[in-house]
């Protein structure tokens, strides 16, 4: 319970030190040594302010890295602005941070990559897959991106596009990953929804709100995955949908498309479905090659080889398979679905069971690994 107030109180501190006069790199090394100090008292001696004692504790810290000959003319001043006892202002400053780390000194992908690591918690390892890079990649480039940043003040934000790529793949670990953080996007984007006036912040908030949508029914009681076609669509939450189609509807008739939109729009389709087996498949390959034309990612045209195998047959869709590189994550369990579906058993069981020891959480390697049980037992019958 501890580690998750903690997490959730983590941005707010940063964010006071960086106010406060602390380059982005010295303040966070702070708050994570704020953080040590607060998982090791607070079990036995939990403090009535949880976010005043972080800002306390955090500052203090950094006064103590601080305190050398370069920094001594500057001491008597900082120390004459630490927080005094009590309770700790109530403001929200996790979106004005998300802003300010995507500092105009960064490359947008450096921009990213360092605002996950440190006002969203996710580890190196999950950021990089969330990019499809190494893990020692992407520590090289959040090393980088804090370099950068250590000399200079965070006064000056970034831009939407970065904060919502952030944002984008918070929501996506959340949902997805071992970290709960949909609900955080989520409540971050309502926020930057209500505060800037873009079509394309409109589309994440409403593709978030119709993947959330699904969540309940998205794992059994045991927490196995289901997959879509095999969803309980009266577990959907139906006024997050209706809140979600409405908030894309007034997005597309901007005629502004972006590529939030259009998954935005994928999603809704899905979402409008009353069974798997009435899903507009033919519809969703269009925004699929919407989708392709305004980002050229693999993963996306990895997904549009599926609705393809949906619409136009499964041996359609090992065709658009066939296209991308077999190293890219979840093409082996694209390719056992559709090898299934083509009615190749001894293949797709032997994709499923490959694509399980590449699963890059608990839950899909689960999963996966019962579908090539499955259709082994299928096979001996």
């Amino acid at each position: 319970m501890h580690e998750a107030l903690i997490r959730s109180l983590t941005p707010g501190v940063l964010a006071v030190l960086v106010r406060r006069g602390a380059h982005f790199a010295a303040a966070e090394d702070a708050v994570q040594d704020a953080l040590v100090e607060a998982v090791r008292v607070w079990p036995a001696d939990p403090p009535r302010d949880a976010k005043g004692w972080l800002v306390t504790v955090a500052w203090r810290k950094f006064l103590d890295a601080t305190r050398s000959d370069a920094a001594r003319r500057r001491r008597e001043d900082l120390v004459g602005e630490e927080p005094a006892p009590g309770p700790a202002p109530a403001a929200d400053d996790t979106l004005q941070l998300y802003f300010l780390c995507a500092h105009p000194s960064l490359t947008p992908s450096s921009a990213v990559a360092l605002t996950l690591r440190a006002v969203g918690g996710l580890t190196t390892r999950q950021i990089a897959q969330a990019y499809l890079v190494p893990e020692a990649t992407m520590a090289q480039r959040i090393s980088r991106a804090k370099r950068t940043v250590s000399d200079v003040r965070l006064d000056q934000p970034g831009d939407v596009a970065t904060v919502l790529r952030v944002l984008y793949l918070v929501f996506n670990e959340g949902y997805s990953g071992d970290v709960d953080l949909a609900a955080e996007a989520i409540r971050l984007t309502r926020q930057l929804a209500t505060a800037i006036d873009h079509p394309e912040v409109a589309g994440l908030l409403a593709l978030m709100l119709l993947h959330h949508a699904r969540r309940a029914a998205r794992t059994a009681p045991d927490g196995s995955l289901v997959p879509l076609a095999e969803q309980d669509r009266g577990r959907w939450d139906t006024k997050l949908i209706a809140e979600g189609v409405g908030i894309l509807q007034t997005a597309l008739a901007r005629d502004r498309l972006g590529e939030f939109q259009a998954q935005a729009a994928i999603a809704a389709l899905h979402a409008d479905a009353p069974t798997a087996d009435e899903t507009d498949w033919v519809q969703i390959v269009e925004w699929y090659d919407e989708l392709t034309r305004l980002t050229d990612s693999p993963v996306v045209r990895l997904n549009r080889a599926v609705a393809v195998g949906e619409a136009d047959g499964p041996r359609a869709g090992l065709a658009a398979l066939a296209a991308l590189d077999a190293s890219l994550p979840r093409h082996a369990a694209v390719a056992a679905y559709l090898h299934e579906r083509d009615g190749d058993l001894a293949t797709a069981a032997r994709l499923y069971a490959e694509a399980a020891q590449k699963a890059p959480n608990l839950a899909e390697r689960d999963h996966l690994t019962r579908q090539a049980a499955r259709i082994n037992a299928r096979g001996c019958r």
